[in-house]
Order: structure tokens, then C-alpha cells, then sequence
């Protein structure tokens, strides 16, 4: 089942924020109040993230529950001044996004399962353009990418046989915004890779 809509819950109740995803949001903050460019507070960010992936105490069960119709996306925390929010993304097998670009920069890491991602390059072609498929990549447990806008096209699908769970940070309050996804590519691909 391929889906492109998102189930989002709002911000979790108190009892459902881990000790260690504590830390982990601190250490968010302490890095983006450092003021950085985005590419560099991403890598930063990506920095930050990468020790708690796949730790049992990450996450409670409730935040690593999927949707059969759709990807899901539980909002962990939302900075009150707007900065950066944590989400976990929960994908059934099949689950997949649209081609899209994102409102800010972003780290993902994989928490469990795999995630499989095809990047894109948006290519002037006379007076439109078309999306050029630039590299697949199969990001497994642990696995970390950063980046930030513009360069940042990419569709997201679950390939494998299980749920996979991954931990975004986004540089916006995806609460007040309701998404992270500032396009969705609709244009010409090149030949699949």
C-alpha cells in the first residue's frame, strides 16, 4: 500500500516524554541557540541525534504506533519560541511520501526498521523544469542525513518487511505549520535509475 498523506498527532501529554528524549531535545536546543547557518546547525543537529537512535528508552509504545492507511507522524516537541520541533515518523511496509522539499533545514535518523530514499536535483528544462533522480540511498537502524534547503527533493518509502520508526528535527514549529513539506514535486522525472 503506497500512501502519501500523513496521519499527525499533536504534541505529546508530559507522561509520554522519555528522560532520554529530554536530553536529547536540550541538546537540540543548546545547539540551535547557538544562532548557525542552517547547514551547519543540521550537521550539528545530526551530531546531537545519532546516540540516542535505537535506544528502548527513545521513545514510549504509543509513539511507535503506525497508521494502515497512511504514514503516521507523532510530534514529540515543538519549541514554544518556534526553533525546531521533534517528530517520529512511523511507517507500515509501503508507506511512502510524495516527492517533496521541506519549510527548513532537517535531520532524519532511522530508529528502527529502514528507510528507503531517492534524492532528486530539479533541472531548469527551457521555461519549466524536471527532477532528475540523483542517488537511492537505504538508510538502516542509526543511520543520519542532514540537510537544508534548497537541494534538499526527495521521496521517502518504506521498503521493507516491518515498521520503521524514524526521529526527525525539524528547524520550523510543525505544529503551528501542520507539515514540514514546503512542495510537492509534480513535474517531469528522468528515466528511473
Amino acid at each position: 500500500m503506497t500512501t502519501t498523506s500523513v496521519t499527525t498527532t499533536s504534541a505529546p501529554a508530559p507522561g509520554l516524554v522519555t528522560e532520554r528524549l529530554r536530553t536529547l531535545v536540550a541538546g537540540i536546543r543548546e545547539t540551535v541557540d547557538r544562532g548557525l547557518p542552517p547547514e551547519p546547525t543540521a550537521r550539528l543537529v545530526a551530531e546531537r541525534l545519532a546516540p540516542h537512535l535505537g535506544a528502548p528508552d527513545l521513545l514510549g509504545a504509543a509513539q511507535c504506533e503506525g497508521d494502515p492507511d497512511r504514514y503516521r507522524q507523532h510530534v514529540l516537541h515543538a519549541e514554544p519560541d518556534g526553533g525546531f520541533s521533534v517528530v517520529a515518523l512511523v511507517w507500515l511496509p509501503g508507506q511512502s511520501t510524495p516527492v517533496h522539499d521541506h519549510v527548513s533545514w532537517c535531520v532524519t535518523g532511522v530508529h528502527r526498521g529502514e528507510e528507503h530514499e531517492r534524492r532528486y536535483q530539479l533541472v531548469p528544462d527551457g521555461t519549466s523544469a524536471r527532477l532528475l533522480a540523483t542517488e537511492d540511498v537505504v538508510n538502516g537502524p542509526g543511520a543520519v542525513a542532514a540537510f537544508a534547503p534548497p537541494g534538499d527533493i526527495h521521496s521517502v518509502r518504506n521498503g521493507g518487511e516491518v515498521t520503521a520508526v524514524s526521529i526527525h528535527v525539524y528547524g520550523a514549529d510543525i505544529t503551528r505549520l501542520g507539515t514540514s513539506i514546503r512542495r510537492i514535486y509534480r513535474l517531469p522525472m528522468d528515466a528511473d535509475r
